[in-house]
């Protein structure tokens, strides 16, 4: 787990991740970012999404580890919002993948065993929290 000077923000952090299970996850494709929606998990500031290790995602990481991560905007001027700026590692660490592992996830996987199923373990630099009623605080490494 990440740790952090700023126990506050680090607090308020973690209940936007924990208020939210869906993000978007931008990789670098060439020199264009590429987006996309995923499941989101979560220790701490140490953020886990599962996905097939024969994804373009998978081969654009292994190109360039660095990725985005927009989280908790929810159409209200109010929304808590995190931009997550990170380094990602493919991971096909089986206590983490039973960790991970849910019934959502037999739609693409036999268990948390299949040889497909990988997770991504995203290290945040740097994360913006917004709540729309004050000044963007900044957490970082």
């Amino acid at each position: 787990m990440i740790e952090t000077k700023n126990k506050p923000l680090e607090e308020q952090i973690v209940k936007v991740l924990d208020a939210n299970q869906i993000c978007s996850f931008a990789t670098v494709d060439g020199k264009k970012p590429k987006v996309r929606y995923m499941a989101l998990f979560h220790d701490g500031l140490t953020i886990y999404l599962a996905t097939n290790k024969k994804t373009d995602k998978v081969d654009e990481l292994r190109e360039n580890p660095n990725v985005h991560i927009l989280v908790g905007y929810d159409g209200k001027a109010s929304s808590e919002i995190l931009q997550i700026q990170a380094t990602a590692a493919i991971s096909n660490d089986n206590a983490l993948r039973e960790k991970l592992w849910n019934d959502e996830l037999k739609q693409w996987f036999e268990g948390p065993h299949d040889p497909e199923f990988v997770v991504l373990e995203i290290s945040p630099s740097s994360i913006e929290y917004t709540n729309g009623d004050s000044k963007p605080q900044v957490w970082q490494k």
